[in-house]
């Protein structure tokens, strides 16, 4: 991955919390223009000079001054954020004011506003997730609908949908609102799905993309820190991240090849990140909220306290999948559940549960079905059928790791 793009993911949406916050959410579209060309600005230069020691912090300075400029400039032509009020418009206190908004305290309080600003409830909860991921996690059109399973034009309609609605909002949401808790709800949905896309890799670049994991794991961080937001379900989610990001070392080698789940090497998990799972998910059971990401997490618990293959507790995994399907039931939660039968129970029974999947058409684009379904099949000696679902599953390879991946396999057959 470019470093610009390494950058962009881990700065768009600090820069634009604090850029918003001067400018007002009325505003937004010209924060997300000052980001923008801090980065081109970014590139030209240190094409030049070299990138500096601190790329981060050569950011938010360019960014800092553009937003002086623009201040000063438009000040009597444009309104911008309301709390700002005076500050802006005496010289005296303008450039400290600004400077304050990108202290790392008040970027830190912006953030948090701008995810739950973006949870409005006058948008339907796809939007709001998808607006997070734009506006805060630096997403663009074509990543959301892949981690979303949704159409390019349907994604883009909701972003200028969303973005219209929190111009009207005119501030950003206060996080003593009363509405506080019904948008947690939709904060938390929108860092899971962004650490998903992450470890399971749907883009066509890659199969797994650890800094949009790390990304996913700041936020829910963030979230933590603040008293209001560090719920039972929040640790949950924080839980089911650090025990998926620990197998991360050992999910692709050095070659950038991936390794099934069931050949990984688990010497080279990273126990420091299960340790903190584990206590993260201690922390989860101190109420009586039971969410997807509190079973998930104990899925994810389950595996990384076995330290061989043959000493998965596979009969808890099913009921932990049966547990989920009661919560969040999904064709793809029914496929890992049916993996895990096949483990428990054998590769017939295996086979038998993933053709029991109910809406399993809506998993006709997704490759790792008529994958599991040959992996079985190999397991029962039915070559034939092996081999003809491992050709369905590289046909619907979405990136090269995958595809070398599913080539292995059938020269494996081959052989």
């Amino acid at each position: 991955m470019d470093l610009d793009e390494h950058l962009f993911r881990h700065e768009a949406g600090r820069l634009v919390a604090a850029l918003t916050r001067i400018f007002g959410v009325h505003n937004l579209a010209l924060a997300e223009d000052v980001v923008q060309d801090a980065f081109c600005r970014a590139l030209e230069v240190w094409k030049v000079c070299g990138v500096p020691d601190n790329p981060s912090a050569w950011l938010m300075t360019t960014a800092k001054n553009r937003a002086l400029d623009i201040v000063r400039k438009e000040r009597t032509a444009r309104t911008f954020a309301p709390e700002m009020g005076r500050w802006l418009e005496s010289e005296w206190t303008l450039a400290p004011a600004i400077d304050e908004a990108f202290s790392p305290s008040i970027v830190r309080d912006e953030q948090l506003r701008m995810m739950f600003s973006c949870c409005h409830p006058s948008l339907a909860e796809e939007a709001q997730v998808v607006l997070v991921l734009n506006v805060l996690c630096g997403f663009g059109a074509n990543e959301i609908a892949s981690a979303l399973l949704s159409g390019r034009a349907a994604i883009e309609k909701r972003i200028s949908r969303g973005k219209k609605t929190l111009a009207g909002a005119r501030t950003l949401f206060d996080l003593t609102d009363a509405q506080f808790e019904l948008r947690l709800s939709v904060v938390q949905r929108a860092l899971y799905v962004l650490f998903s896309e992450g470890y399971h890799g749907a883009s066509a670049e890659s199969a797994v993309r650890i800094e949009l994991c790390e990304e996913a794991i700041r936020l829910t961080t963030l979230l933590r820190e603040h008293a209001p937001a560090a719920t039972p379900t929040t640790n949950a989610l924080a839980a089911l991240m650090f025990l998926h990001a620990a197998r991360l070392p050992a999910r692709v080698d050095s070659a950038g090849d991936i390794s099934a789940f069931v050949e990984q090497d688990r010497t080279r998990w990273d126990r420091r990140l299960v340790e903190e799972g584990l206590v993260l998910l201690e922390q989860s059971a101190s109420g009586t909220e039971l969410s997807r990401y509190h079973v998930e997490a104990a899925i994810a618990a389950t595996h990384a306290s076995a330290h061989t293959l043959e000493a998965t507790d596979w009969r808890a995994i099913v009921s932990l999948y049966d547990r989920l399907m009661l919560i969040a039931p999904s064709p793809v939660v029914a496929l890992n559940r049916a993996i895990a039968v096949g483990q428990l129970e054998g590769p017939e029974r295996g086979l038998e549960a993933l053709d029991a999947i109910a809406g399993k058409e809506r998993l006709a684009d997704y490759p790792f079905y008529p994958a599991a379904v040959a992996e079985f099949s190999l397991r029962l000696g039915r070559m034939s059928e092996a081999r003809r679902s491992f050709e369905e599953a590289f046909a619907l390879a979405r990136n090269d790791a995958e595809r070398r991946f599913l080539r292995k396999r059938l020269e494996r057959i081959s052989d």
